[in-house]
C-alpha cells in the first residue's frame, strides 16, 4: 500500500548560516525520505526558516537592517548548502510568511475557544535604556547559587543551576549594560496543566510515537511536586512590543512567543507547497492515512513532545505520528569549537571541493535509531570512505567495466553461470533486511550489511581472477560471465546505497544506461544489456583536505581589497587547488525554459567528449540560473565555459552535469546584470581553459 508521508526537520533559526548540526539532521531525514520515494510512497518533505523573536530583532538592528531584510539575507544563502549536500526538500518556507501568520492566529483562537488560554499579570525585567522587556538570555548577572559572574538569566554555565531571571544577583542588560527594573505586564498562558492536557500528553507520549529513552525522559514531566500537582506547568506564549513576530488577535502590542509560531511553520510550509501544486492541504491532513513525522535534535524535545502535540490536538488538528530525536555532533570526542580547530564549516567543506557524499556516507555509517551523539573523527573519516566507498564498492565496477568494453562491446552476458547466480541471489535476498534497517533509521547497520555484500562480490572477483582469464585462450565466456556478474552486483549495491549516495547513483544510472533505480529493481536482473563507457566515479579522500577543513578561520581583514564590481576578493588559493577545477569550452546544442522555474534554463552541451556506445555524440544536460538574462534562442550555437568535473547534481527538474560560468555582482538586485563567459571565436568544444 502506498504511504502518505509528511516529513519535516527542525526549523533553523534565521540568525545565521547553517552549521554542521543542521546538515547532519537534514542528511538523516533526507536518507529516510529518499528510501520512501524509492519504495514508491508519496512524500512531502518540507522545512522553513524560524524567523521571529527578540534575538533576530536585536541582530537586525545591529546590522542596520529591518528584521525582514535580515532574515531574507540569511535565507538567500540556504540553497548552496541544501544543493551542495543533495538535500531533497520539496519546499523551503519562512515562519514570517502569510501562511504562518494565518495559521498561528487560527490555532490560537482554537485553543482560546477550548478554554485553554489564561491572561495573567507577571513581573519581568525591563531595560529602561532600550525600552523593552528582556528575554532571559539577554539578562546577565551573578549566579544565585555559586556566585559565578556573567551568567545568563535562566541557567548558570558554571554550576548548572536553573533559576528565574529575578533571582540573579546584580543583574544587568546584555544589550545596554543598564540595570534592569521590574515591571508588570499582562501575559497569555497556554494552560498545559489543565487535566485535559495532562491526560492527553500522558497518553500521547507513551503510546510508541517516541523512542523509548525519549518517552522515559518526558514521563518525568508528569510526576507531581510537593504541592501534589504535575510538574508540567502552564506555558507563557506571549511577548510584549517591541518584538518581531505575529501579533496576537484582539491584543494590540502583544505577540506570540517564537516557540508558539515556529513549529506551526511546518504546516505553513506544507500549505504553501500544496498551494503551488493546486492541492487542498486541509483535505490532505484530514486523511487518517497521512503520517506526520518530525526529525529533531535532543535539545528541543520538550517543545516537540509536549507543547507542539498539545497545541495541535486542542486546536482540532492532526498530531504527529512520530517524533524522531537524534543526538549532537562532536569532533574527536569534543564539542565543536572554531577557535580550537574542532569545528566543521559545511560551506568550507564544499569550497574545498570535498565530495558531499563522503560526508553523507560517513554520517549515515555512524547513525542509529537511538538518541546518541555522533562523533566525527578525521582519521576514521578518511579510512572509512576510502575503504568502503572506493576500495569495496566503486572498485567492483572499475574491475569489470574495462574488460566488458574492450572484449564484449559493453554488452552483458545473458547467462552468468551457477556461481554468479548464487552470488546475485544472495545479494537480492538481503533487500528486505536492508530496507527494514533504513526504515528503522539504523543506517549504520544497513551500511555494514551492504559493505559485507560488497566483500562477497570482491571475494568472487578474486577467486575468478578476470585479469588471468583475459590472458587465457578459450576463456572469453567465463570472463564475460564474471564481469557481467560484477556489473549486476554493482547495480544491486547501488540500489541499496542510493538513499545515502543519490548523486553517485545518478552517475551509475548514466553509466549503465538505465532509468532511475527504484527499490523494486533489486528483484529484477538487468539481463543482456549494453552499458556505457566507464568513467571513474569517486576519488579517494586526501587527508590534506581534512587538515584544511579544520584550520581555524583567519581573522577578517578590515581592508579586504575589492574588485571594481564591488565584491571582495576570495581567499587566496594555490595552483594545485586551481588545477583541480577542469574548465572546458562547450557548445550549446539546445536550450529551453524549465517548466515550474522562473530562473532556470536547461542547456544541452557538447563538451567534445566523443560518442557513446551507440555512436551518438556524448552531450551533457546542465541547468543554469540565467533565464532572467538570456532567452533560450540567444544561446543555441554559442560557446560557453563549462566546469566539467563538477559532481552531477540531482535537481527537482532532472540531473545537472556541470555548471556554466557567468560574471555578475554578488548583489544582483542593487547591481543587476549577468554575463556568460564565452571563449574567443575559433575555440572548439572540449578545449581546456587554463
Amino acid at each position: 500500500m502506498t504511504r502518505k508521508l509528511f516529513v519535516t526537520t527542525a526549523l533553523p533559526y534565521a540568525n545565521g548560516p547553517f552549521h554542521i548540526g543542521h546538515i547532519m539532521e537534514y542528511i538523516q531525514a533526507d536518507i529516510w525520505v529518499r528510501l520512501q520515494r524509492m519504495l514508491g510512497h508519496e512524500v512531502h518533505f518540507v522545512c522553513a526558516d524560524d524567523a521571529h523573536g527578540a534575538p533576530i530583532m536585536i541582530a537586525a538592528e545591529k546590522a542596520g537592517r529591518t528584521p525582514q531584510q535580515f532574515v531574507a539575507e540569511v535565507a538567500a544563502g540556504r540553497a548552496q548548502y541544501l544543493a551542495g549536500f543533495h538535500i531533497s526538500f520539496d519546499h523551503w518556507h519562512s515562519t514570517d510568511a502569510p501562511e504562518n501568520h494565518e495559521l498561528a492566529r487560527s490555532i490560537y483562537l482554537g485553543l482560546r475557544a477550548n478554554g485553554l488560554i489564561d491572561r495573567r499579570t507577571i513581573e519581568q525585567f525591563y531595560d529602561p535604556d532600550k525600552g523593552m522587556f528582556l528575554p532571559d538570555r539577554f539578562i546577565k548577572g551573578e549566579c544565585p547559587r555559586c556566585g559565578a559572574k556573567d551568567q545568563y538569566g535562566d541557567n548558570c554555565e558554571v554550576c548548572g543551576a536553573v533559576y528565574q531571571p529575578t533571582e540573579l544577583k546584580h543583574p544587568y542588560s546584555a544589550l545596554s549594560g543598564a540595570t534592569p527594573v521590574l515591571r508588570s505586564s499582562e501575559h497569555f498562558f497556554f494552560r498545559l496543566s489543565d487535566p485535559r492536557c495532562v491526560a492527553f500528553l500522558e497518553q500521547w507520549t507513551q503510546d510508541g510515537r517516541l523512542q523509548p529513552e525519549v518517552a522515559n525522559k518526558v514521563r518525568e514531566w508528569f510526576q507531581t511536586g510537593p504541592d501534589g500537582r504535575a510538574l508540567l506547568g502552564d506555558w507563557d506564549i506571549s511577548r510584549d512590543a517591541p518584538y518581531f513576530g505575529i501579533e496576537i488577535p484582539d491584543a494590540p502590542g502583544k505577540y506570540f512567543y517564537v516557540w508558539l509560531d515556529a513549529p506551526i511553520g511546518y504546516l505553513a510550509s506544507l500549505k504553501a507547497w500544496f498551494t503551488q501544486n493546486g492541492r487542498d492541504v486541509d483535505a490532505y491532513l484530514a486523511d487518517p492515512a497521512v503520517e506526520q513525522i518530525h526529525f529533531i535534535g535532543k535539545d528541543i524535545v520538550t517543545f516537540h513532545t509536549l507543547f507542539w502535540p498539545a497545541t495541535l490536538h486542542f486546536s482540532g488538528r492532526k498530531v504527529p505520528d512520530r517524533v524522531w530525536v537524534h543526538g549532537h555532533l562532536t569532533v574527536s570526542g569534543e564539542k565543536m569549537s572554531k577557535s580550537r580547530g574542532t569545528g566543521i564549516s559545511p560551506l568550507r567543506y564544499l569550497e574545498l571541493g570535498m565530495n558531499a557524499e563522503w560526508l553523507r556516507y560517513y554520517i549515515a555509517a555512524k547513525l542509529n535509531a537511538r538518541v546518541e551523539d555522533l562523533d566525527f573523527n578525521p582519521e576514521d573519516f578518511v579510512a572509512r570512505v576510502n575503504s568502503d566507498l572506493v576500495g569495496k564498492y566503486v572498485n567492483i565496477a572499475s574491475r569489470a567495466a574495462g574488460f566488458l568494453a574492450k572484449r564484449f562491446d559493453g554488452r552483458l552476458s545473458g547467462d552468468v553461470g551457477v556461481e554468479g547466480r548464487v552470488l546475485l541471489d544472495s545479494l537480492r535476498a538481503q533487500r528486505d533486511a536492508v530496507r527494514s534497517l533504513y526504515e528503522e533509521r539504523e543506517y549504520g547497520k544497513a551500511l555494514r550489511e551492504v559493505m559485507l555484500l560488497a566483500d562477497r562480490v570482491n571475494e568472487y572477483v578474486d577467486r575468478g581472477k578476470p585479469w588471468e582469464l583475459a590472458k587465457q585462450p578459450g576463456m572469453d565466456a567465463a570472463l564475460h560471465d564474471l564481469c557481467s556478474v560484477c556489473i549486476e552486483a554493482f547495480r544491486l549495491l547501488t540500489i541499496y546505497l542510493k538513499p545515502v549516495l543519490p548523486a553517485l547513483a545518478a552517475q551509475v544510472e548514466a553509466f549503465l544506461h538505465i532509468e532511475p533505480l527504484a527499490w523494486a529493481d533489486a528483484a529484477r536482473a538487468l539481463g543482456a544489456h549494453r552499458i556505457g563507457a566507464y568513467r571513474h566515479l569517486m576519488q579517494r579522500v586526501d587527508a590534506a583536505m581534512l587538515d584544511a577543513l579544520f584550520e581555524p578561520p583567519a581573522p577578517a581583514a578590515a581592508d579586504t581589497p575589492a574588485l571594481p564590481g564591488g565584491e571582495a576578493l576570495a581567499e587566496e588559493i594555490g595552483m594545485a587547488e586551481f588545477a583541480r577545477v577542469d574548465l572546458r569550452a562547450a557548445r550549446v546544442v539546445a536550450a529551453e525554459r524549465v517548466p515550474g522555474s522562473t530562473k532556470l534554463l536547461r542547456l544541452t552541451l557538447d563538451a567534445g567528449e566523443g560518442a557513446d556506445a551507440e555512436g551518438r555524440p556524448r552531450l551533457r544536460n546542465v541547468f543554469s540560473g540565467i533565464a532572467g538574462a538570456y532567452a533560450p534562442e540567444q544561446l543555441v550555437g554559442k560557446l560557453v565555459v563549462l566546469v566539467a568535473n563538477l559532481a552531477p547534481r540531482q535537481m527537482k527538474f532532472g540531473l545537472s552535469e556541470g555548471m556554466v560560468l557567468t560574471a555578475g555582482h554578488a548583489d544582483g538586485k542593487a547591481h543587476p546584470g549577468l554575463y556568460l563567459l564565452e571563449p574567443a571565436p575559433g575555440a572548439l568544444p572540449g578545449l581546456r581553459v587554463r
